[in-house]
C-alpha cells in the first residue's frame, strides 16, 4: 500500500491543480452481468434474454456470439443487426436493458469507511468524503485525489483542495461523482511520521517547549 501511494503521488506531481477533467458519455455502456433482451421486429422467434458474459460477449440463439461490454443500446443494437445479417435478410433488432451492474465508486485511503460505495443520484465530491465516513486525522484534505476511468487501462487524474471546495465561496465548484470513479485521500507528513525518534533530530521537541 505505501508503495502504491508512492507511485500514485509521483505521478501526480505533472499535474496541475486546476486541470480540466472531462465529462464521460452519460449513455449507459453494457457490462459483464447485466442482463438484456434481444427483440426483431419482423422475426419474433429469435428474440431472446441473455447475460452479458465475463468476456463482453452475449451468446445469441441462432445468430451466435457478438461482443456488446462497452458499448451503449444503440451501438449493442447495430452490433447484433450486423451479426443476424448474416441469417436474416436486413433485420431490425433492438436491445432493451432488463438489468444491470448497480453504479458505484471507490473511496481509498484515510476516511473512515474506505471501499465501494453505492452511487445513488447525483453526489459531490464533498458528499462523496461524507459517505466514507468522512476524514481521518491522519488525511491531507488538501490534495484529495479523483481518478476517472476514460478508455482502456487511462484514467485521468485530478487533485483537489478539499478544504476549497468545503468553503463558502469553493461549494458551487463542487466536482460530480461518475459511476466507476474512484477517490484517494493521502495520509499527511504527520501521519508519516515515524512512531518512534531522537527528539534531538526531529526538532519538534524544541518548537514544542518555545510554545509552552
Amino acid at each position: 500500500m505505501k508503495l502504491f501511494y508512492s507511485v500514485l503521488m509521483t505521478s501526480l506531481a505533472m499535474f496541475a491543480e486546476d486541470s480540466g477533467f472531462s465529462e464521460r458519455d452519460q449513455r449507459y455502456h453494457l457490462q459483464p452481468e447485466d442482463k438484456v433482451e434481444v427483440q426483431y421486429r419482423y422475426t419474433p422467434e429469435y428474440n431472446a434474454g441473455v447475460s452479458v458474459q465475463p468476456d463482453g460477449f452475449v451468446s445469441l440463439p441462432y445468430i451466435g456470439e457478438v461482443k456488446v461490454a462497452g458499448l451503449t443500446l444503440g451501438e449493442a443494437s447495430e452490433a447484433i443487426r450486423n451479426k443476424a445479417c448474416e441469417r436474416l435478410h436486413d433485420p431490425d433488432v433492438v436491445v432493451l436493458l432488463k438489468d444491470y451492474v448497480k453504479p458505484f465508486f471507490v473511496m481509498a485511503g484515510e476516511v473512515t469507511r474506505p471501499g465501494r460505495i453505492d452511487l445513488r443520484g447525483d453526489v459531490g465530491l464533498v458528499e462523496a468524503i461524507a459517505l466514507g465516513g468522512g476524514f481521518k486525522d491522519s488525511a491531507k484534505q488538501t490534495q484529495v485525489i479523483l481518478l476517472r476511468k476514460t478508455e482502456g487501462d487511462l484514467a485521468q487524474v485530478r487533485v483537489i483542495d478539499l478544504r476549497k471546495l468545503m468553503s463558502a465561496k469553493g461549494v458551487g465548484e463542487d466536482i460530480r461523482i461518475h459511476p466507476g470513479d474512484m477517490v484517494v485521500v493521502p495520509r499527511n507528513f504527520f501521519s508519516r511520521l515515524a512512531p518512534y525518534m531522537r527528539l534531538t533530530e526531529s526538532g519538534l521537541y524544541g518548537l514544542a517547549m518555545r510554545l509552552l
